[in-house]
């Protein structure tokens, strides 16, 4: 929230998931009401509350979500009940996973899946998360899929783009810090942020409240 408020952000949108692996559930989803202007849902939001089935998931998620799921005040659950896994917001797609079946928690993670995906954008640019792995993709006309593995991209009118906008609390591309993304409207560019973070105190967090200890090692890792 620093790093945000750096750059004088006036619109701040949540692509989901903000519950099913941390400490501090309760305070996570207070301060997010409090700041975010879309809150979508995803998979383990929806697990939680019964919106999605959870059989898929492996036992440390599952063990995790039992966890939250004994800790999560009722209002917040009653909050994650009225999520959408996908919406619009000033003509730029939102979704947790992908716009095509949203509610399928389908990832994007290669070209056939990206080319699959642009089909079902409206508009020019789709943000998306679940993977937890930052990334633009571009796609210049009908043929062609083109993955940007940069920090920074200036969007060219007239192209699509799918852009996973990364984790703030579970990053998985071997990067530990937080990631969050900086859409600037006006300049048509995306920005995407890393911020150090007091990782040890959140995993002692973990350990303390008995969550899986798979879950608190990858912390570091970043994957």
């Amino acid at each position: 929230m620093e790093d945000i408020r750096l750059y004088g952000v006036d619109q701040m949108l949540f692509l989901g998931d903000i519950v099913g692996y941390g400490p501090d559930p309760n305070e996570c989803m207070d301060l997010l009401l409090t700041v975010a202007d879309i809150s979508l849902g995803g998979n383990h939001d929806w697990a939680l509350v019964g919106k999605t089935p959870n059989d898929y998931f492996n036992p440390f998620a599952k063990a995790a979500l039992d966890w939250t799921n004994n800790t999560l005040r009722d209002d917040l659950k009653d909050f994650l009940k009225r999520t959408r896994a996908m919406d619009v917001f000033n003509g730029v797609v939102l979704a947790h996973s992908s716009p095509k079946l949203p509610e399928e928690w389908r990832y994007v993670l290669t070209k056939e899946d990206a080319m699959d995906n642009f089909n079902h954008i409206e508009g020019e640019i789709c943000f998306i998360g679940h993977s937890h792995q930052p990334i633009f993709i571009e796609m210049p006309d009908e043929h062609t899929v083109i993955p940007i593995r940069e920090k920074f991209k200036v969007l060219e009118p007239g192209k699509k783009y799918i852009i996973n906008v990364g984790s703030v609390g579970q990053p998985r591309d071997s990067n530990n810090k937080a990631c969050w993304l900086l859409y600037d409207s006006d300049l048509g560019s995306v920005e995407l942020r890393r911020v150090a973070y007091d990782i040890e105190a959140v995993q002692k967090k973990m350990r303390n409240s008995g969550l899986p200890r798979y879950l608190v090692d990858r912390l570091a890792l970043g994957r």
